[in-house]
């Protein structure tokens, strides 16, 4: 029997003990005979820029005729990760180890490692193919014990074509660590040499998957997290850790999807994982490649669609760690010279036309799907990639000209194009989204019909437009028109992700919305009444925290995002532990910490706490959540803003069958206030802003169990309307009264200040 409401909302999945997971492969598609142009059809606007289009799409025929004609097909050439690197296989009958390694660059090239004290022996050196492509074989000893032993620390050491002698990591390394007394990475051979039981974590065994991945949500609700800064304590957290720890305070919540950040290995803790220097390595500050799969394998066993935070818009510059200047040459996967060069990142620029950066960017995305089984990635900087002027110093008016024109990488969209082909095509139910903030048309159409092929587009204007509101204005200066438009400003027919914030404005140098509304209060006023004193300025960012969050939900996108903590208002910035470092593009000294890890963490015990007024603003997450759970309103197609008005305050809007009433006003309350709604009848509260669970008054409330009958009087331009009482900033949300149960939060399964009637009408997961 269910103990908790999320054993009953989110069930654990069982499978037999014994149970192995094994994926389901799709067959990859030919490309469809027309001409690039089918997308077309949700926007004849594009019909002015067919030409670009169309010479794209011969461009994306040829690059697939040329890897079946070469390389096998695109779903053999995407696995190259397991002949790149470092591979168990065979040579003239005996097995052992084979690495190969693309370095056209290099004169020599040998491996060295614990395995030969660090100095090549003469079988040790590999031998360089018409390709650039060098190879070398280790065969097992008589015994049949690896030349390689797992965990074996090595490098390649390379002769540059100028003479000079250097090592690198492989540029397939499946692990890469870095040594308390080093300063260096070194790589990993990575090779457990037996395999657990189903779901048996043990590092130096292979994890066995139990669980299937979920299936694919009608509408993701993302909780945005990193592993390294997700303890209470002050360091870095483990796979494991969070595994146990944070896993289920997401379901709990309600959420579908964790989207993980920093996975990629990156040298430099500080740069959030943005700066990757190994590809194919889980980062190894959090623990081994085997505790991330039993994490993804639980997150799987609890529902949660897993999605990765994939760099492929630039690479660490760092040559000691990473893969710039592996041969010594300044091209090699990158483009040469100031193109490059990402001169505000300060890091390297992917050549997406080379042969073998597909072949490099391709695999990685196959990888993490087939050895890792994540359900999909988040592609960051996605921008970046598709437009020679990276978006730097570029404002994007909506011209079309502006997208398909000679700023357009075209070589970047085809390789986005591609990577959407093989990984839908691959693994039906893999979700894609894409990083952009020029609003490309047909970003988010799928490839066949000649679009880039995301699934979702991250709506990043919102979290602009609330920050620019909360810096500028006075509360009486709101303008909601402004407001719901900037939500509702998406392309028709390709879906978007909403949020408030991220992880963006989350970091140090940026403000969090609970900071912009509540500053230093928080950190002497949140303490629950008759515990400590009152705060104007608490009770006023309480409030609109709250329905800052709702509004974004109901009306920013067809899924929504959250950055783990700011649920709760989490009252600190993320500050990784850093030294004294320069602005690459401005050469401004940004003073370090010291390396401190204080502000490196969340602060789970706030949010937990029944004395501190974070719970309420965690308790009114859950049940937004939860709501959406019940009447799947995020994504419903009917969608409908009554009134946006700016004098009174107030935003009423339609999504779904549920009506929303926002009235931001900070000092009037509406007596008898009609709003108008779409279908006549009764409708009661299902959730209100102002629950005494959520920090409220209780002036607006579902336990005064009122209905609030709909009559056909048209208002605001809506066939129906009814008449409601809507404090000041409060956030009221009216369902069908069928589908409402005022009592439903005191049964065993309820959600606090939640009144749906069971699971609601329209419940998924």
């Amino acid at each position: 029997m269910p103990t908790q409401p999320e054993d009953f909302w989110s069930p654990e999945l069982e499978v037999p003990y014994d149970y192995v997971y094994t994926d389901q492969y799709g067959s990859i598609s030919p490309i469809p005979g027309h001409d690039g142009t089918e997308c077309f059809t949700w926007d004849s606007a594009l019909w002015n820029f067919a030409d670009h289009f169309r010479y794209r799409w011969r461009r994306l025929r040829e690059i697939r005729k040329a890897i079946d004609d070469n390389e096998g097909g695109l779903d053999n050439f995407t696995k190259s990760y397991m002949r790149f690197g470092l591979n168990r296989g065979e040579h003239q009958g005996r097995k052992g180890i084979w690495y190969r390694e693309w370095a056209p660059g290099a004169k020599a090239l040998a491996l060295v490692g614990d395995f030969n004290s660090w100095s090549p022996r003469d079988n040790h050196w590999a031998f360089k193919n018409s390709y650039g492509v060098w190879e070398l074989f280790l065969p097992d000893s008589p015994d049949g014990s690896p030349a390689l032993p797992h965990r074996s620390k090595l490098k390649c050491r390379l002769e540059t074509a100028d003479g000079c002698w250097v090592e690198r990591i492989p540029a397939w390394i499946r692990w890469a660590t870095q040594a308390w007394n080093e300063i260096q990475f070194n790589g990993v051979y990575w090779d457990p040499p037996e395999s657990g039981a189903p779901g048996e974590i043990d590092s130096d065994k292979k994890y066995v998957f139990r669980y299937p991945r979920p299936p694919r949500p009608r509408a993701l609700r993302i909780y945005e997290c990193h592993v390294g800064m997700s303890s209470q304590e002050a360091k870095v957290n483990s796979y494991l850790e969070f595994r146990r720890d944070v896993l289920p305070r997401v379901r709990a919540l309600g959420y579908n999807a964790i989207q993980i950040m920093a996975i990629q290995e990156h040298a430099y803790y500080g740069s959030f994982g943005y700066h990757v220097t190994n590809f194919f390595a889980p980062s190894s500050r959090c623990g081994t490649p085997e505790e991330l799969k039993a994490l993804i394998d639980e997150a799987h066993r609890l529902g949660l669609v897993v999605l990765m935070d994939i760099v492929h818009s630039h690479a660490s510059k760092n040559t000691n760690d990473g893969i710039n200047m592996f041969d010594g040459t300044d091209a090699m996967y990158f483009h040469g010279g100031p193109r490059g060069y990402h001169w505000m990142w300060d890091s390297r620029c992917f050549d997406y036309g080379n042969w073998e950066t597909l072949r490099f960017l391709l695999s990685n995305c196959r990888y993490w799907m087939d050895e890792f089984k994540f359900d999909g990635f988040r592609f960051d900087g996605v921008t970046s990639m598709m437009y020679h002027h990276h978006g730097l110093s570029y404002t994007f008016t909506g011209n079309y000209e502006e997208y398909f024109g000679l700023n357009t990488d075209v070589d970047a969209v085809v390789y986005l194009m591609l990577v959407n082909n093989m990984l839908h095509d691959m693994f039906p139910n893999c979700i894609t989204v894409g990083e952009d903030v020029s609003g490309m048309p047909a970003f988010c159409r799928p490839w066949h019909e000649g679009g880039v092929g995301f699934d979702y587009r991250l709506q990043m204007a919102i979290a602009d437009k609330w920050i620019d509101i909360l810096k500028g204005h006075d509360d009486f200066a709101w303008d909601m028109g402004t407001i719901t438009h900037t939500l509702t400003n998406r392309r028709y027919a390709e879906a978007c992700v909403a949020y408030a914030e991220s992880h963006d404005q989350a970091l140090v140098g940026d403000k969090t919305i609970a900071f912009w509304l509540m500053d230093k209060e928080m950190y002497h006023f949140m303490s629950v009444p008759g515990l400590g004193p009152a705060s104007t300025i608490i009770d006023r960012g309480i409030a609109l925290h709250k329905m800052i969050r709702l509004v974004t939900l109901a009306l920013g996108g067809e899924s929504y995002l959250n950055f783990m903590g700011n649920e709760f208002g989490h009252p600190e910035w993320i500050d990784f532990p850093r030294d004294n470092s320069y602005d690459p593009s401005t050469g401004r000294l940004i003073p370090g910490n010291g390396g401190s890890f204080d502000k490196c963490r969340r602060r789970w015990d706030l949010a937990d706490s029944p004395n501190l007024k974070y719970r309420w603003l965690n308790a009114f997450d859950r049940a937004m959540m939860h709501l959406d759970k019940a009447f799947g309103f995020q994504c419903a197609p009917h969608q409908w803003v009554s009134r946006a008005d700016s004098s009174d305050k107030m935003i009423v809007c339609e999504r779904g069958d549920l009506v929303f009433v926002f009235n931001f006003h900070p000092a009037t309350s509406y007596t008898d206030y009609r709003v108008g709604c779409n279908a006549n009848g009764p409708y009661k509260v299902v959730l209100s802003s102002d629950e005494e669970v959520f920090g409220g008054y209780r002036n607006a409330t579902k336990d005064a169990a009122v209905t609030f009958v709909a009559t056909p009087t048209p208002h605001d331009n809506r066939p129906s309307s009814f008449m409601v009482y809507a404090p000041s900033r409060t956030v009221v949300v009216y369902a069908p009264a069928a589908w409402v149960d005022p009592d439903a939060d005191r049964k065993p399964h309820g959600i606090p200040g939640l009144a749906v009637r069971s699971l609601g009408p329209y419940y998924a997961r």
